[in-house]
């Protein structure tokens, strides 16, 4: 029985080698089809083409082609494109495009609801400057405390202090998942300090410096609000509206300090509505919300004292405007003619509020 093997059910069946040879004689003996005409077999006719078929797919084609490419929006050079679109334009991210608009270095409208748009002319301005793109991407760049520092040529620690004693402004801030706030600084500030205080560099830190450190102080926050608030102020919807010039005010106060001056809550709404969101804390955990919070809000006397001035002031011009009747025109008491007195005295012109 070399040749046949014996399975379980009695019959002989050949072995897998005499299996594979059978297989091969049976295709052997199968006729192969010719091919037809175009590689087809025969009997089996080529279907018509749709009609229009052909000018779909081109279409399709030419429709993937022009998606593709940058496309001016409708309206020429007065057209004005969400901020989205214009980081992409100006080969940005969204940040990036943020810190040149608050820089100035990139001109922004106020759309609806607050929403910041920017129009093509300023597009085609942008692109068109002598070292663009690298000029502006230096010009917008931010660096943190350890970047910052080698930019410097000097250590972390001594760069957090010199931060701390406010030599110089951060730029942006964000709450880490430890609940620290991160600062970023320009790049490009931060050298012209170099220039201007070299000895800060390399003599010992001042003593003024050290004790204020020393006391647990931070210029930072104070510093970063005084930056935002002077950036809003001078946007087109405070210059045009003096209820928005008030919301920025009141954005940075405590709240009992804005219930103090705002007694009707019909306009304590009205601030919350025009608030900003640049001082707005944005944070998808509670307790990052709580630490920016606090950033958000002034807290040394001499900072509360000076907006409550610039919201009394904003406040008036707000009611004036509507020909409403003040429920409290005063500021602890005082008349805005005391409250432009007590500007003079904080070092400001009144019309510095603003």
């Amino acid at each position: 029985m070399t040749e046949q093997t014996v399975r379980g059910s009695g019959r002989l069946e050949p072995r897998a080698g005499q299996r594979a040879e059978q297989r091969t004689e049976r295709r052997g003996r199968t006729r192969p089809l010719s091919a037809g005409p175009g590689g087809r077999p025969p009997g089996r006719a080529e279907a018509p083409e749709r009609p229009g078929a052909g000018s779909r797919r081109s279409a399709a084609v030419v429709g993937r082609s022009v998606g593709s490419a940058r496309c001016r929006p409708p309206g020429g050079p007065e057209a004005v494109v969400p901020l989205a679109r214009a980081a992409v334009e100006l080969g940005l991210k969204p940040r990036e495009l943020e810190v040149a608009v608050q820089l100035g270095a990139v001109r922004s409208t106020a759309g609806a609801h607050g929403r910041r748009r920017v129009p093509w002319a300023e597009i085609d301005r942008v692109r068109s400057e002598a070292g663009y793109p690298e000029a502006l991407r230096a010009q917008l760049r931010l660096v943190g405390t350890l970047e910052g520092a080698r930019l410097l040529g000097i250590g972390a620690a001594r760069f957090a202090r010199l931060a701390r004693a406010g030599c110089f402004a951060p730029m942006r801030f964000s709450v880490n998942r430890y609940r620290a706030v991160v600062w970023l600084y320009l790049a490009q500030e931060l050298e012209e300090f170099a220039e201007r205080e070299p000895e800060l560099l390399r003599d010992c830190t001042p003593e003024g410096v050290r004790a204020l450190v020393a006391d647990g102080g931070d210029w930072r926050p104070r510093l970063w609000r005084e930056r935002t608030v002077r950036w809003l102020l001078a946007g087109e919807a405070a210059q045009e509206d003096p209820w928005s010039r008030a919301a920025v005010q009141a954005a940075v106060l405590p709240d009992a300090e804005v219930a103090e001056l705002v007694v009707d809550g019909a306009e304590r709404a009205r601030l919350a509505e025009l608030r900003p969101e640049s001082l707005t804390a944005r944070s998808s955990s509670p307790e990052a919300r709580l630490v920016a919070a606090a950033v958000l809000r002034a807290e040394q006397a001499d900072e509360v004292l000076r907006y409550r001035v610039g919201l009394s002031l904003a406040l008036s011009e707000a009611r004036a405007a509507d020909g409403l009747a003040p429920p409290s025109a005063a500021l602890c008491g005082a008349s805005p003619e005391r409250a432009r007195g007590l500007l003079r005295r904080l070092g400001l012109r009144p019309g510095a509020a603003r």
